[in-house]
């Protein structure tokens, strides 16, 4: 990319030139969250779960004790309750596929077995947690013991509703990961505004504002800070090692070689096998298909 080429060398200067450290990195982390945005997205939407799943079931038995009062309410609580209790419980595989998905941004055709899995392996664990407790309840409070009905027709009939839900759930996920990821680069360009970065280049310091830095890329052993002004100062650091301090102030990592400042974002322009080039005015980094998070944060 012609706009972003090595600046600021003296002739002779043997410093290797921008994006040649070739130290691969990629997403890393806990499952249910690798950073306080994922963790807040995926609370956030197995409480909203938990709130539905609860009110489903107060509807389900007032329903069932209005159309069979023959039943009474203990035995359609029972039905009622137990099935919300291990839904509550399976609702984090829908979340782990959300994130899943949000990490690696999949083709269709590589996500879609993974939902299959996932949604079997959802209604399997349904069906056979709620019968389980169902029995135990039955034992324990009940004349009778609980009888499921057969499993070629009772299951088919679960898992058609299992279907609904998991669907409903990864849409859920999707959307709150997606808030959660736009609030905490709103917050961390909020609070970049007025923040100072220190650039030690050789002996001299050169302190700018956060916001006028528009990417920071990888030169061999130095960092080179691409500046609004033009200036293209080098400070002796590596990118990973700079990536902790600017991740602070909202910058993304959009390549191995490559951070930016979404704040200065001007456009995304699609490259091709799902690679993007970010514009930051007259300059372009590149975004690979390998950080999907930060495609979506961009986006949002």
């Amino acid at each position: 990319m012609t706009q972003t080429a090595a600046r600021g060398q003296a002739p002779g200067d043997r410093r290797p030139s921008a994006g040649t450290n070739g130290k691969p990195t990629g997403p890393n982390g806990a499952l249910f969250g690798r950073n306080g945005e994922e963790r807040q997205g995926v609370g956030r939407a197995w409480l909203l779960g938990v709130c539905l799943i609860g009110c489903i079931a107060t509807v389900n038995v007032l329903t069932i004790r209005h159309d069979a009062p023959r039943l009474g309410t203990l035995a359609p609580a029972i039905w009622e309750g137990s099935s919300a209790l291990v839904t509550m419980v399976i609702f984090m595989i829908p979340a782990a596929v959300a994130i899943w998905t949000t990490r690696t941004a999949p083709r269709w055709w590589r996500a879609l077995p993974v939902h299959l899995a996932a949604v079997v392996l959802y209604s399997v664990l349904h069906v056979a947690g709620f019968v389980a407790l169902r029995k135990l309840a039955y034992l324990a409070v009940m004349d009778g013991p609980y009888r499921f009905g057969p499993l070629s027709t009772e299951f088919p009939y679960e898992f058609r509703k299992d279907l609904m839900a998991y669907g409903l759930a990864s849409i859920i996920y999707y959307l709150s990961l997606r808030r959660s990821a736009r609030e905490a680069a709103e917050q961390a360009q909020t609070t970049s505004t007025a923040a100072s970065f220190d650039i030690r280049d050789g002996a001299r310091l050169v302190r700018v504002s956060v916001s006028e830095i528009l990417a920071v890329r990888s030169a061999g052993n130095y960092a080179e800070f691409l500046l609004t002004d033009g200036r293209r100062p080098l400070m002796r650091s590596s990118l990973s090692a700079l990536e902790i301090q600017m991740a602070a102030h909202g910058f993304l990592r959009t390549h191995r070689s490559w951070l930016v400042n979404p704040g200065r974002v001007t456009g995304l322009r699609p490259e091709g096998s799902g690679d993007y080039a970010v514009e930051l005015g007259a300059v372009e980094a590149p975004l690979s298909r390998r950080f999907p998070q930060a495609l979506t944060a961009l986006r949002g």
